[in-house]
């Protein structure tokens, strides 16, 4: 049984498309131990076989990749050329060339990612830091979402759109480019694990950025991204989204920072709470200090606080699973929502066959220790026609946001694709015990 009757089903939903695609770097393999060539590194080889083309065979395969990169992306010479100055000197021996040979060898190091070809889904939602031009009683909103592509390996895209003050929901259809990202290092970050800092100023539309695994700890999937908008003491606004970086033998927590959606910084964060999916950070401090919810033992709900942003021990319990479709697990569905009543937290529960259903429930707004109320039912659970898919039996979200007295619930069904949903908060609190 579920609560169906509180939430009104949008009629959107955003599907994967194959057709949007990256540039990415690409990395050939080194060669297995018992057949190197030499000692000269396979990437080498590489660079080595295009400085040895004549002029005429370098002019027709220059021509042939890039009129087909052009089909789908801007400024190819500049991509190219910015990936001869990555792999020149790294991965092959510094050498000085010619301005077509320096674009083929970038070519040969690069590849194009469909990274939404699989899936598009598990989305979360905040307030756009660019509210100009909105009409009164509307609020612009970013979607950061899930996409899976090829080898099931997960990266970050975004949407906006516009919440009406009359509850209706728009999403922008999104740009047909999709822009990789300017990388580096953080300076001073820990030196085996520094963090990676993301320019993307190329991008013209937020819709373009794309984040993909770009560390060896994300080399798997960059997953489940929780955005909140967060205010300190001193009214700084930073955006931050913890997510889950997948090693493809290890997961842990990592935490991205923004104030503008076009330089992003990504970061491991530490402490034994971090070795699990699923955090989430509260929008403020909690008597001075950051608070967030977690899920390090597989099982339930706890709340973290920690003076140090980036360091998260130990733990409290808040939430148990208690109800049946929360028998095996219960965790959170994004940030902790401030409203007056306390921290509303949207939950997803997982019962039986391994359903995945949305909850709610409401801590005290001073001690988030303190759970006040919960709902006895599933909020949203996968109807007949939606539970077939990529997995089957799965509603999930990373996040929601309230407008006015609306909740705003964007959510994922079958780890396929994603939809939305309004309740009133009112008969949303109404329906908790």
């Amino acid at each position: 049984m579920a609560n169906d009757d509180l939430a009104t089903h949008l009629p959107i939903v955003l599907r994967p498309d194959p057709k949007r695609v990256v540039i990415r770097p690409f990395v050939p393999a080194d060669d297995p131990p018992r057949f190197a060539v030499g000692v000269v590194p396979r990437a080498q080889r590489i660079a080595d076989r295009v400085m040895a083309l004549s002029g005429a065979d370098l002019k027709v395969d220059l021509e042939r990749v890039t009129a087909g990169l052009s089909e789908h992306h801007r400024n190819v010479n500049m991509v190219l050329q910015r990936r001869f100055h990555e792999v020149n000197g790294l991965l092959i021996d510094h050498c000085s060339v010619a301005e077509e040979q320096a674009l083929l060898i970038g070519a040969y190091f690069s590849e194009e990612y469909a990274f939404e070809a699989a899936a598009l889904f598990n989305p979360s939602i905040v307030a756009h830091p660019d509210q100009s031009g909105v009409r009164p009683g509307d609020v612009r909103f970013i979607l950061s979402l899930r996409g899976v592509g090829e080898g099931h390996v997960s990266s970050v895209t975004f949407r906006t759109g516009i919440c009406g003050a009359d509850g209706t929901v728009t999403v922008d259809t999104p740009g047909l480019q999709a822009v990789a990202p300017r990388i580096e290092n953080i300076p001073g970050g820990a030196p085996d694990d520094p963090g990676v800092r993301l320019f993307c100023e190329d991008s013209r539309d937020l819709s373009e950025v794309v984040i993909f695994p770009m560390t060896i700890n994300q080399r798997h999937g960059i997953e489940d991204v929780r955005l909140v908008r967060f205010v300190d003491d001193d009214a700084n606004v930073t955006y931050f989204g913890t997510y889950t970086a997948f090693s493809g033998e290890a997961i842990r927590q990592e935490l991205l920072r923004t104030t503008d959606f076009v330089t992003f910084e990504l970061t491991a964060l530490r402490g034994d709470a971090t070795a699990n999916k699923g955090m989430a950070l509260f929008p403020r401090r909690i008597k001075g200090r950051y608070a967030m919810l977690g899920r390090q033992d597989h099982e339930n709900i706890w709340l973290l606080t920690s003076d140090d942003l980036y360091n998260w021990e130990g733990g409290t319990r808040v939430v148990s699973p208690r109800w049946d479709w929360e028998f095996v697990q219960i965790g959170n569905g994004g940030s902790p929502i401030e409203i007056d009543e306390g921290w509303l937290v949207i939950t997803h529960g997982v019962g039986a066959v391994r359903n995945y259903c949305l909850g709610a429930c409401l801590l005290d707004r001073d001690d988030p220790t303190k759970l006040l109320a919960r709902t006895t039912y599933p909020l949203l659970q996968p109807r007949v026609e939606e539970r077939y898919g990529y997995v089957p039996n799965v509603a999930y979200t990373c996040g929601a946001m309230v407008h006015g007295r609306t909740l705003i619930l964007p959510y994922a069904l079958a780890d396929s694709f994603t939809t939305f949903a309004t309740v009133p908060l009112d008969r949303l609190l109404a329906a908790m015990a």
